[in-house]
């Protein structure tokens, strides 16, 4: 009993350094290009385009949502806002890197904005539940941002503020999403890439609160 209480304290709550694994030095292997787009997933990325990263549930479900979106050049899955160098995914599942479950999205800010990005964030997943997403429990799962810029940390922000308003409004709690500068973003192992393109018979369990996210005129 003490061991499986130990294990859920440890995934509810993100490790101290001292308490992280150790990693590796070395990138774990990945897809070299994009099973849908099939664009190089490391790049390079064309002049003139941006990143974005967001973290909501897993990220098999979540990376689906953004592929789709004219403006968007590609999209990868990987681990951030942890601590362990290089993790694989059975390491992150631990609790013990520190990391999210998060998707990258390289987009061309002209066809698509950095706001129209953060309103399907808002809205295909509940960002009230803490250290988990529906039926997946743990800090993996957690929902974040990482911004790139002060100007996507501000706009993340007041994002927050504002469908925070909605939620409570709509008799929801508020919003638990962790809102940082993005540190480093390690890809995820190949057969996690586009795992929906790949297996669409594969489940999600991500699912929004209802609330509508109206994006600010100013943006």
């Amino acid at each position: 009993m003490f061991f499986l209480s130990d294990m859920l304290n440890k995934k509810l709550n993100l490790p101290k350094p001292s308490e992280a694994l150790p990693g590796r030095t070395r990138a774990i292997p990945t897809a070299r290009r994009h099973q849908v787009s099939k664009r190089p997933l490391k790049g390079p990325y064309p002049e003139g385009l941006e990143t974005a990263m967001f973290g909501l549930g897993c990220f098999r479900g979540a990376e689906r949502l953004f592929w789709p979106i004219e403006g968007v050049w590609v999209t990868a899955v990987g681990y951030a806002g942890g601590i362990t160098p290089n993790p694989t995914h059975q390491e992150t599942c631990t609790g013990l890197t520190g990391h999210a479950e998060v998707v990258m999205v390289v987009h061309d800010p002209r066809i698509v904005s950095y706001a129209a990005l953060l309103k399907l964030f808002w809205e295909s997943h509940d960002p009230t539940q803490g250290m988990r997403q529906g039926n997946d429990v743990g800090t993996t799962y957690r929902s974040a941002i990482y911004t790139l810029s002060d100007a996507q940390l501000q706009a993340a922000s007041a994002s927050r503020d504002a469908y925070e308003a909605l939620l409570r409004g709509a008799g929801h709690g508020g919003i638990t999403t962790e809102i940082a500068p993005a540190t480093e973003f390690y890809f995820a192992e190949g057969d996690h890439q586009q795992y929906l393109a790949k297996n669409p018979y594969g489940t999600c369990n991500l699912k929004g609160t209802g609330v509508a996210y109206g994006i600010p005129t100013a943006a």
